[in-house]
């Protein structure tokens, strides 16, 4: 671990390689001289892996399914998205100081060996469960738009995703930036389309509001903007370390919400048209609309997909080499990203029937996890405040932090337990009262952040040295560092 000035922080002008170059190594500190960039990059790169159909669902179950109007809908969509689009700003501005992916960061509340637990999660949600979700449906409207064999259509959108995150961060960060203009135009359009033949004043298929519905869709909203928040960082993590938090901050947060709550509404409103179809929601979608807003808005849903899953490739790929895997070889991260791709386009093809259902629970399965963790990593990081971590999250620093992993299966097995609402399994006070809908986010995140505020004290666990102010470069933090 080496001190730098703030007169020696890499400025956004440093020089670097072509986009096109394939990111070598894993998940090591971005050294200062390798930084670049500005904060407001993030407005961009969290607003074009929005802009596609798995967002437009969340708008649509929240009335087709979970029986809302179209302003309750929208009422409890803001909530959670706000909630996760929150967070995303908080966690993306720790990136700066270390240099480092939001995984390894997370070491200082798991331990290295604890932050396995997360780690595997979300490189499972990530590189797997969210790559299988967009690409079905990118796969879907490529298919629709062309005539095309679904399989066909999801080969050649997955082959695409992969190359975007195999070659690595630039590329990425370049792609996202021309998407969110391209897919924000189209879908503004699609948008004031639908608004155009809806009947937001229509009856209710559920009958009126319901609390359960409004928890339902609040969770389900939060899960997909907070979804996002264990890559947070991995996106801000090559900003100079003098980059400006407040600006990273606004930057991430209002790509994620606004994007969201856009294309939410588009899907809500799309909902109370007479003849949606939820078994085809593709199609009923664009029914409406003018045969080339029709196509141009499949064709967006398609570059939608590859947009969101370049992100879930790379992150899965970081997470799972956050977990402390040794890979020896320099491309390790593009070669795990080739390997997420593969597996990925299996289970999204397995995934292409009755793709609606299982959306549903994927949302808020990824909304039970992720809230404890939440509740741990904030938590862990007010508790820090003033003190460094690089000394903590290297491989060779041998941490231990019982607290996390203590406080994420606690909180998760209790809140899931009690208050889980999925088809599979119904927590015990839900079956007792099924009007609350699904709390189990909100408990899950209170109850960790608890019970690790408790466990952090009792188990004394280490902190760092007052922290300087100076950017810190952070040596050792990849398994494989000798051949990065």
């Amino acid at each position: 671990m080496t001190n730098a000035s703030t007169t020696d922080v890499a400025s956004a002008t440093a020089p670097r390689s072509s986009a096109a170059t394939i990111e070598s190594g894993g998940i090591e500190a971005i050294p200062l001289e390798r930084r670049h960039g500005s904060p407001w990059q993030l407005l961009a790169t969290w607003t074009a892996p929005n802009l596609e159909f798995a967002t437009i669902f969340v708008g649509v179950i929240a009335i087709a399914i979970f029986g809302l109007s179209f302003w309750q809908a929208m009422l409890a969509l803001a909530f959670g998205t706000a909630l996760g689009a929150l967070t995303q700003g908080i966690l993306s501005t720790w990136g700066p100081r270390e240099g480092l992916a939001q995984m390894v960061i997370g070491r200082t509340a798991f331990g290295n060996r604890g932050n396995i637990l997360p780690s595997a999660l979300n490189t499972v949600m990530a590189g797997l469960g969210w790559f299988a979700v967009n690409s079905v449906s990118g796969a879907f409207a490529l298919a629709t738009l062309t005539g095309m064999s679904t399989v066909l259509a999801l080969l050649i959108v997955v082959v695409i995703e992969v190359a975007v995150a195999f070659i690595g961060h630039d590329l990425v960060q370049l792609f996202e930036r021309y998407a969110s203009y391209i897919l924000g135009a189209i879908f503004l359009v699609a948008t004031i389309t639908i608004f155009l033949h809806a009947n937001l004043a229509g009856p209710v298929k559920g009958g009126g509001f319901s609390f359960a519905g409004f928890t339902l869709t609040a969770a389900a909203a939060f899960g997909y903007a907070a979804g996002w928040n264990p890559y947070a960082s991995d996106y801000s993590r090559y900003l100079p370390a003098n980059a400006s938090a407040k600006a990273i901050g606004w930057a991430a947060g209002l790509g994620n919400f606004v994007s969201c709550i856009v294309l939410m509404a588009a899907g809500a409103a799309a909902a109370t048209i007479a003849g949606f179809n939820l078994d085809d929601p593709t199609a009923s979608f664009t029914s409406t609309m003018p045969v080339v807003i029709r196509d141009l808005t499949l064709l967006a849903i398609a570059i939608g997909a590859i947009a969101a899953n370049a992100l879930n490739i790379y992150s899965g790929a970081m997470s799972f080499l956050a977990a402390g895997i040794k890979i020896p070889f320099r491309l390790r991260r593009a070669i795990v990203a080739l390997g997420f791709g593969v597996l990925g386009f299996f289970i999204a093809w397995s995934a292409l029937a009755d793709a609606g259902t299982k959306y549903e629970n994927f949302l808020l399965v990824i909304a039970y996890w992720i809230a404890p963790w939440l509740g741990i990593v904030l938590t862990d990081r007010l508790l820090r405040r003033g003190t460094e971590i690089a000394s903590l999250v290297p491989d060779h620093a041998k941490y231990r932090n019982p607290a996390g992993a203590i406080s994420l299966v606690v909180a998760g097995v209790v809140s899931i337990w009690l208050f889980s609402n999925q088809v599979f399994y119904t927590g015990l006070v839900v079956q007792a009262a099924p009007q609350i809908g699904d709390l189990t986010p909100l408990v899950g995140f209170l109850v960790a952040g608890a019970l690790y505020w408790v466990l952090f004290r009792a188990f004394k666990v280490k902190l760092g040295a007052p922290f300087t102010g100076a950017p810190t470069v952070v040596v050792g933090v990849d398994a494989a560092d000798d051949v990065a």
